[in-house]
């Protein structure tokens, strides 16, 4: 079930919150302790749709402020006037149950009885559970904070091991995935915001997004999971392109983004969930190869990952990008009106910005083309890695207006969404006669492509490498090859029709 909450101020607003989300959720949360004078007979009242009242103190992250006798007093009310549910905390239930030893045998309301941990999601959550559970009331909630993507993982096993109902998941960034998959997961419900800036806990994403994107009343407990491996991950369309793609053909899975900082301990705890397959963005293609069971020869030799394949529980990985790049330079035609598509390449100079698994997997599929590749990267070494591995040039940064370009490539996340006003070169060196290819893709239009083209160059976006890609990681993981027209659409429609 998916609960919205209400955190409006006056008894108007909660009204009409109550019935705009009466729409699309199956309970709604009235948070008592944002309300100023509330009328609770009034609001339950009005109710269209399952209700729980909670009157959260301060200290567990609530807003009332007056005597916890008046708290209290509020919450016994709710029981009396026959409220679906009504939260309590687990400090604090002993006040109803002495005066009502359970709840009143005339009365309907079922309780939970909630603990919230806003620091961290500690690791004795099974004798907290055990703790809460002897409570006597009717579900138990236990809502902790990720401080990493793996805190997950605890509140999963946790919920496999539960016998009573129980609602858990993670606040926090690293904690939205449990929000989302909490069917998998096996929580009574989760909570989405009715819309941004109406969050009740940090994390916690909007009803549109939860429905639409991620598709929340279609999953199942047997739905497969697919995700995205990377930091940051915000800004990635990923989601909505795989998730878009699943529904549209038929497929009974859900694409959610992995935020990781350490992808050891993300891959050892997270084969548990069975996660059918990942895509693997920055910073993480080189480091993601140490962790996997098998790696494809190709990949092998780029020394880069962006695709896992879960194969009878042995993660197997993929390079799509070195494809995907040269594809969108030979298909744009900008390249060679002449020659065999296999030759568009050969010979030209390329000037690559980058020394990671993008820039790898580029160098490599340039090399194999014929090109003349110079390697150019803030780092010198990792510049000089990289092109002994290819066997191609590098150059210091400082030496670029130095160095012949056909073709001028960033495979740096400068530019990157939200940095949008970044670029890694300066324009001056930008000549009229260039290619530019920008793999960034959001925004479609980077600072260094729109430099380029008030110079008079060419310019490539990283849209297509990225359809490219995209759709080859969806035939590795289904076996089924998406129309690359319909992830242009979708990916278009996310990132200039919103």
């Amino acid at each position: 079930m998916i609960c919205i909450p209400i955190i409006a101020n006056t008894l108007d607003d909660v009204l009409r919150d109550m019935a705009e989300a009466s729409k699309v959720a199956d309970i709604i949360e009235v948070r008592l302790d944002y309300i100023k004078n509330p009328d609770l007979k009034h609001i339950l009242e009005k109710r269209t749709k399952p209700v729980i009242i909670t009157n959260r103190p301060c200290r567990e992250g609530g807003k009332f402020e007056g005597s916890e006798e008046e708290r209290i007093a509020a919450l016994k009310l709710a029981i009396q006037l026959h409220a679906d549910y009504v939260d309590i905390e687990h400090d604090s239930i002993q006040h109803i149950m002495e005066t009502t030893v359970h709840h009143p045998p005339a009365s309907k309301t079922k309780l939970i009885v909630s603990y919230h941990n806003f620091r961290e999601t500690p690791d004795n959550l099974i004798s907290i559970y055990q703790k809460l559970s002897q409570c006597g009331a009717d579900i138990v909630k236990i809502v902790t904070y990720a401080n990493t993507i793996t805190d997950n993982i605890k509140i999963y096993r946790l919920l496999q091991q539960a016998q009573a109902p129980l609602i858990s998941f993670c606040m926090g960034e690293y904690g939205i995935i449990s929000r989302i998959l909490y069917k998998r997961f096996g929580s009574y419900l989760t909570f989405a915001a009715l819309r941004k800036g109406k969050e009740s806990a940090p994390g916690q994403i909007n009803i549109h997004e939860l429905l639409h994107v991620y598709r929340a009343q279609k999953q199942e407990k047997d739905t497969a999971i697919y995700g995205l491996i990377g930091n940051p991950v915000s800004h990635s369309i990923s989601p909505v392109i795989h998730n878009t793609l699943f529904r549209e053909m038929n497929f009974n899975s859900i694409y959610v983004p992995f935020k990781v900082d350490n992808v050891a301990d993300f891959i050892r705890e997270f084969r548990e969930l069975d996660v059918k397959g990942y895509s693997v963005t920055i910073p993480h293609k080189e480091s993601v190869l140490n962790h996997l069971d098998a790696i494809d020869p190709m990949a092998k030799k780029i020394g880069a990952v962006n695709t896992i394949v879960n194969k009878d529980g042995r993660l197997v990985g993929y390079n799509t990008d070195c494809r995907a790049a040269i594809q969108a330079l030979e298909d744009i035609n900008q390249v060679s009106a002449t020659g065999a598509k296999n030759d568009r390449l050969k010979g030209r100079h390329v000037t690559l910005l980058g020394a990671g698994g993008a820039a790898r997997a580029i160098a490599f599929g340039l090399q194999e083309r014929g090109a003349q590749v110079t390697i150019v990267n803030r780092n010198y070494e990792r510049a000089q890695s990289l092109a002994r591995d290819v066997g191609c040039l590098y150059r210091e940064f400082d030496n670029l207006p130095e160095i012949k370009t056909d073709i001028l490539i960033n495979a740096t996340p400068v530019g990157m969404f939200p940095s949008v006003n970044e670029t890694p070169i300066d324009k001056n060196q930008l000549k009229p006669d260039m290619i530019v290819f920008d793999t960034i893709y959001n925004p479609l239009e980077t600072k260094l492509l729109r430099d380029a083209k008030t110079q008079g160059c060419k310019i490539l976006g990283g849209l297509p490498m990225f359809i490219n890609q995209a759709a080859a990681q969806f035939e590795l993981w289904t076996g089924v090859t998406p129309p690359p027209e319909l992830i242009r659409k979708i990916a278009y429609k996310k990132l200039v029709g919103e």
